[in-house]
């Protein structure tokens, strides 16, 4: 219970089960609405890892995205944040020299 409101709080669990189920046709954009309850959504893990994605692809400091995602080691890091071509060319060619001097 909530010492301020007096509510109960929503466990984690049923946070990713209500999560999960309504992101399911935002997650299978082709479906039917028919086959929701054959689908799957997203869940509250694959949004956590998405998050310290982004924050890698926006060069975001180790010591950060450790203490934001709680993992102990990089090691274990390297699972979640893995930044997309993408963001690995456009953060090489925003450190180019030759880019620079041209600016």
């Amino acid at each position: 219970m909530c010492q301020e409101t007096g509510r109960a709080r929503l466990s984690y669990r049923r946070a990713e089960e209500i999560f999960e189920e309504n992101t399911r046709l935002l997650a299978n954009p082709l479906a039917s609405p028919d086959d929701i309850e054959d689908l799957d959504g997203w869940t509250l893990h694959r949004l956590h890892h998405s998050a310290l994605t982004h924050d890698a692809e926006d060069v975001t400091s180790t010591p950060m995205l450790l203490a934001r995602s709680r993992h102990a080691s990089v090691r274990s890091l390297e699972w979640y944040a893995r930044p997309g071509v993408d963001s690995v060319a456009r953060h090489v060619a925003e450190r180019d020299p030759a880019v620079r001097r041209r600016r």
